[in-house]
């Protein structure tokens, strides 16, 4: 039995020649469901139809995602109860099952830790595919360098965005994003981009102050062009 986890960017365009190599090699793939709706899924599948590859798709266990006091605790607990469903559909069918991920496996996605856990269970191997991450490819549809010369680039989620300022941060990929909550960063510079890579892409470039109102609505209407958005945006502080 074995496991490839493939980073598959924004969808089909940027399936590189590793990760086309490695769906034709799977049986099958798994895949999360959220639903009816689920975009996200729709474009999973729209993955492996070119790869000649069923789609198993797993409901999705709930998750408690209203910033609860044992975050950790909570995710850990939907890991779990991932792994076992996950489980189920590898110890019954066996072979060589896909995970397609989107952006790149290395970056704020679980699929590599459930899977690790997945071995602990199952006697399956497994290796990972690179793909395209939401971070590149807002540099490039901005056309910017993520970090002035000689300077990093600190890479966090929106909910731990007051954190990083309060520690210093100056230049911040944000990902996992939800409400834009940007109080006292106004004067900061924002490259922001939803759905990228899709027919619903957005972007927003300017000062937070000038630019906000029409980032917001941006979002909404992607929101209602694909039934889902997922941006992403870099923060820089002024000189």
């Amino acid at each position: 039995m074995k496991v490839r986890i493939v980073g598959i960017g924004m969808g089909p365009q940027h399936v590189t020649p590793e990760a086309a190599a490695a769906l034709r090699s799977a049986d099958y793939v798994v895949a999360a469901s959220k639903g009816d709706d689920d975009g996200l899924l729709a474009a999973r599948r729209e993955v492996a139809a070119a790869y000649g590859l069923e789609v198993v798709a797993v409901a999705d266990p709930e998750r408690d995602r209203a910033d609860p006091a044992d975050y950790p605790g909570a995710v850990a607990d939907w890991h779990a109860a991932r792994v076992a469903a996950y489980a189920e559909v590898l110890g019954s069918r066996g072979g060589t099952a896909a995970f397609l991920v989107w952006g790149d496996p290395s970056l704020y996605d679980s699929t590599i830790r459930i899977v690790e856990q997945l071995a602990d269970r199952l006697p399956l191997t497994y290796d990972v595919i690179a793909g395209i991450s939401a971070p590149q490819l807002l540099a490039a549809r901005h056309r910017i360098v993520l970090h002035p010369v000689g300077q990093p680039v600190h890479v966090t989620t929106a909910r731990r965005l007051p954190e990083a300022v309060a520690t210093g941060q100056r230049n911040i990929a944000v990902m996992l994003t939800g409400a834009l909550d940007l109080a006292g960063l106004e004067d900061w510079s924002i490259w922001w981009g939803a759905n990228l890579g899709t027919p619903s892409e957005a972007l927003v470039a300017g000062t937070v102050r000038e630019v906000l109102p029409e980032i917001e609505a941006a979002r909404v209407r992607a929101k209602a062009a694909a039934g889902w958005v997922m941006d992403v945006y870099l923060l820089r502080a002024a000189p």
